[in-house]
Formats: structure tokens, C-alpha cells, sequence
């Protein structure tokens, strides 16, 4: 018998809708991806050559449990560079992506019973990597008009003694939006610790990213390769946290997943000290698909009351066209070809809204937003 936490684990939609696309292809079917999460450039030459490169030298044996060392130091200047912080190489733990780094942080963090509070909606896994290890998810609705992002006292209503971390996602999967700096404060200044997803820091359209470890130190930090630098493949993440569990982080590690591709590190250094120049072109050309995305469908009636400035999703309001997105989202695939996300899969506060990923040419985009306009006038 398949034990109950893994019989409750909920399924992760967009990759549904991935797979019944992968279904029409293969009978012929022309499909446009404005569902997938996953840059559509390649990595920088100077990342793909680092990797390379590390494997001639001999990079094929363990590293350090935490990660390279030279990986660390680029990470720790990195953050200093870019926020003016100061974090020790020792507290950096280097995993095998985002995913790893997440679930080791939540299993050195909460006890049976210990709350996070999350917003609603949501990355999908999140509540997963919580159950998963006996914890309990407390969602906080967020609004549209909010541009998605907490309100402090909304999260002050729900804490209590058994709130352990608030968890924050900025720039946000599904929603592309940013948290205010006054709201980043104001849950810095609260008793939990803040966990803070910063995997899509660098893709930012107008203003600038904050990182959490500019308002507290009582904060843990995911981060990675896979979204800016274009490494999703190459399975490169990190985790930054206070000192006070780096013993129990570095342990778990050990245990689970020993180390980090080896090579795959050196080439996470190259692309924090050599892929700057790519990384901004990559970034103009987000700007220009983002640009066009919002236009397109606020013209074709789907609701976007605070524009997206990061990432690269659009989470636009479809409720006059359903109340159900899952239907709405397989209806459309079935019927235009063109794959989306349906908010059902970030939350119950997602129902009636339809992620749209603009990781895709603009080229491709136009054509998905040019069916997506005759499926509407047809409906």
C-alpha cells in the first residue's frame, strides 16, 4: 500500500497539461507552450563551456557536502554585490536544484504540527514539501488588486504559537509580481522566520529584487540557476541559512544526497562571475514578450489590474470565460492548441485566473494569443 503522504500529495497541473500537449503532438497536432515555467534560451556559452571544461580537469568526484568552496565564495559575493549583505560560505549549502534545498529546509525547520504560512495562491509544491515532513500549511489569501502579495495584517491574523516561518516568493510564481519593500520589512519584523524563494531573482522588469537577508537574518534563502541563468536542466540551487542549522542541514545532506554534480558547479561560478551580458539581453528580450503579452490579453477582455514586473508569467483574471480553469485550460488545449496553466493549480484562491508563460519566442506568443482570440469569439 502506497503510504497516505504520498496518496495525498496533489499533482502538479501544469505538468498535466504538459502532458496531454506531449498527446496531441504525437497525432500531429501543432501545439503553443504558454503553460511551461522553463526559459526557452539555452545557457550562456561561458556556463556550457565551464561544464565542460570542469569535466577534462577532473571534476567527477564528491565535493564538499556543502558544495565547492570557489561556488560558495561566488555566491556569498554575489549577495554582497548585488544586496550588500554579508553571508558566510558556511552557511550556503549548494543542492542539486531548488527542489532538494527546499525540502532538507523544512525538514531541519518544523516539527510535527509547526505551521507555515503561505500565500494563496501559490508555487504548487510548497504545501507538498511541508505535509511531507509532518508540517502544516496555513494559506493567506491574496488579491488581484494586491498585484497577488501579502498583507501584514492578514498574515498577523493567522500567526500564532504554533507559526514557525512565512514563506515569500518574490519575484512570484504564478503571478510575476514583487513584494513592496514596506511589506518585506513588516514580515521581517514579525516572530517566524521568513523563508524566501529568490529563484527568480534577475529577471526583473521595473524596480529592482529585494532579498530578505537585507530586512533579517532570521531568514532562509532558496536560490538557484535554473530560471535566470537558463541552467533548468544542469540542476544547480542553494540554500542560505542561519548558522544555528547548518549542522543539521549539512547532515541531512550527507545522508540523502551527498553532494552536487561536481561539474555542474564550476559551471554555476561561471555564470555568476562571466554570464552578466548574456543574462541582460536574455532579460530585454522577457521585457519585450512580457510588454506584448499584457496588452494582448487585457485586449482580449482577461483581467490584469497590477502588471507583472518579474518572472515570466502573467496570471490573468479568465472568470468571465469560466469559473472552472481546469476545464477552461484542457478546453482550450483540446480546442486552440495552445497549452496554459489554470490557477486551480496554485491555490484555491487561483480558481476562475489562467497562468500565461512568456518563455516562449514572441513569435510563438503572438501565434498562441492569435488562437487563443478565436477560441474566445467562439465560445
Amino acid at each position: 500500500m502506497i503510504p497516505k503522504r504520498i496518496r495525498e500529495m496533489t499533482s502538479f497541473i501544469a505538468m498535466d497539461v504538459l502532458e496531454k500537449a506531449d498527446e496531441l503532438e504525437c497525432r500531429g497536432a501543432h501545439i503553443i507552450h504558454l503553460e511551461l515555467g522553463e526559459p526557452d534560451f539555452d545557457a550562456p556559452r561561458c556556463v556550457t563551456e565551464a561544464a565542460i571544461q570542469a569535466i577534462r580537469d577532473g571534476h567527477t568526484h564528491y565535493t564538499h557536502t556543502l558544495g565547492a568552496l570557489d561556488l560558495r565564495e561566488a555566491i556569498r559575493d554575489h549577495y554582497h554585490r548585488t544586496y550588500q549583505v554579508r553571508v558566510d560560505p558556511d552557511q550556503i549549502l549548494i543542492s542539486s536544484g531548488c527542489s532538494p534545498a527546499t525540502f532538507i529546509l523544512f525538514a531541519v525547520l518544523l516539527e510535527t504540527g509547526d505551521e507555515v504560512i503561505i500565500s494563496d495562491p501559490h508555487y504548487p509544491c510548497y504545501p507538498n514539501f511541508i505535509r511531507f515532513v509532518n508540517g502544516r500549511c496555513v494559506r493567506v489569501p491574496v488579491y488581484e488588486e494586491d498585484g497577488f502579495q501579502f498583507r501584514p495584517e492578514a498574515i498577523r491574523a493567522k500567526t500564532d504559537n504554533r507559526t514557525k516561518a512565512i514563506l515569500i516568493n518574490s519575484p512570484s510564481n504564478p503571478t510575476g509580481n514583487l513584494l513592496p519593500v514596506e511589506v518585506m520589512q513588516a514580515i521581517a519584523d514579525m516572530d517566524p522566520y521568513v523563508v524566501s524563494d529568490e529563484s527568480y531573482h534577475g529577471l526583473v522588469y521595473e524596480g529592482r529584487e529585494r532579498s530578505i537577508l537585507e530586512f533579517t537574518d532570521r531568514a532562509f534563502v532558496i536560490n538557484g540557476f535554473s530560471k535566470q541563468f537558463a541552467m533548468t536542466g544542469l540542476r544547480l540551487g542553494y540554500l542560505i541559512a542561519p548558522r544555528a542549522f547548518m549542522s543539521a542541514i549539512r547532515k541531512l545532506h550527507q545522508n540523502f544526497f551527498i553532494c552536487a554534480n561536481a561539474a555542474v558547479q564550476q559551471a554555476g561560478i561561471a555564470a555568476l562571475r562571466h554570464a552578466g551580458d548574456d543574462i541582460a539581453r536574455i532579460r530585454g528580450i522577457y521585457d519585450q514578450r512580457r510588454r506584448y503579452m499584457i496588452e494582448r490579453l487585457r485586449g482580449l477582455g482577461l483581467g490584469i489590474t497590477v502588471e507583472p514586473t518579474g518572472a515570466f508569467y502573467v496570471f490573468a483574471n479568465a472568470r468571465h470565460l469560466s469559473t472552472d480553469s481546469y476545464r477552461l485550460a484542457f478546453d482550450i488545449l483540446d480546442k486552440a492548441h495552445v497549452g496554459v496553466t489554470p490557477g486551480i493549480d496554485f491555490g484555491p484562491n487561483g480558481e476562475g485566473y489562467l497562468r500565461f508563460s512568456y518563455a516562449n519566442s514572441l513569435e510563438n506568443i503572438k501565434e498562441g494569443l492569435d488562437r487563443l482570440e478565436s477560441y474566445i469569439s467562439q465560445s
